[in-house]
């Protein structure tokens, strides 16, 4: 099959096939007499395996290991289960960091129930106390956590 029919079939774009294909995670496929790639069903299953691990949000580092341990199924999975298990932290903490978000936004968004103009906006108010170092609904002052910090 060719890259278009392949980026069909996976729903992964031709730019990024061919980057897959440049960091070596993907194997060169052969070429036709008139140049063209010709992709195979294993270019197809490795790519599906690469954009499964990809929604996880697995960084293509990890993603290269997993591909090298498809390549060696008699080793131990040890190190798989060290992989997933350092991937479940960095979701862990990205969770954390995104409920702290939301709750910095909804304190913000709390100095502005109602419409009225924008110079009587709370939200701006506090957007631009924040930008000139001051405390905010949704942020300690500048020097306040630069202190705390330490």
């Amino acid at each position: 099959m060719r890259i278009s029919e392949l980026a069909s079939a996976t729903g992964v774009d031709i730019e990024t096939i061919r980057f897959y294909e440049k960091q070596g995670l993907l194997p060169e496929p052969e070429r036709e007499d008139n140049g063209y790639r010709s992709y195979a069903a294993a270019h197809l299953e490795r790519l599906s395996f690469i954009r499964h691990c990809r929604a996880l949000d697995i960084p293509l580092a990890d993603v290269r290991r997993l591909v090298s341990f498809i390549a060696s199924p008699l080793e131990d999975c040890g190190d798989i289960n060290q992989l997933i298990d350092q991937q479940i932290a960095r979701v862990k903490a990205r969770l954390k960091s995104m409920r702290a978000l939301e709750k910095q936004l909804s304190q913000l968004r709390a100095r502005c129930k109602e419409p009225h103009q924008g110079q009587e906006c709370g939200i701006l108010h506090e957007l631009v106390a924040a930008a000139h170092g001051e405390a905010c609904a949704c942020h300690a002052p500048a020097h306040v956590s630069a202190a705390s910090n330490q």
